[in-house]
């Protein structure tokens, strides 16, 4: 008897924590997502969703609101359906803006995806942007 009450208190616990995992990824938003070539004052500036393929850099730039204590996100960075990068991020405030980059290369014309992930792996965000071939 004894036995079967530790394991329920332990499933209980592990439910707890699994919901409070998932309250966290649903209590952030994405206010504002944007790609652009470039931050300045902390905010982003060339904001696109098609760049040629000499930009040689582009930034994700992301506001993110609700978040009640310090966590993270990640800016998951896919080229055609393959991750290229995961970058994470500290969120420190409620409202806090934060952004990474990726270096294009000539060659990786098409179309990109970036995921804005939870620290608990759920997708808060996805979006598109695309790398044309200059003539």
């Amino acid at each position: 008897m004894r036995r079967s009450f530790v394991i329920s208190l332990l499933f209980l616990l592990a439910g707890t924590i699994g919901i409070g995992l998932a309250q966290e990824g649903a209590m952030l938003t994405v206010q504002q997502m944007d790609f652009c070539t470039g931050i300045q004052d902390r905010e982003p500036v060339g904001i696109d969703t098609v760049f040629s393929d000499d930009v040689g850099t582009v930034y994700c730039f992301t506001k993110i609101d609700g978040a009640a204590d310090t966590t993270t996100i990640s800016h998951v960075w896919y080229y055609k359906g393959e991750e290229k990068a995961r970058v994470t991020l500290n969120i420190k405030g409620d409202s806090w803006r934060t952004w990474s980059s990726k270096t294009i290369l000539k060659e990786w014309d098409g179309k990109w995806r970036v995921d804005v992930e939870s620290a608990s792996g759920s997708i808060l965000q996805s979006k598109d942007f695309v790398i044309k071939p200059t003539d």
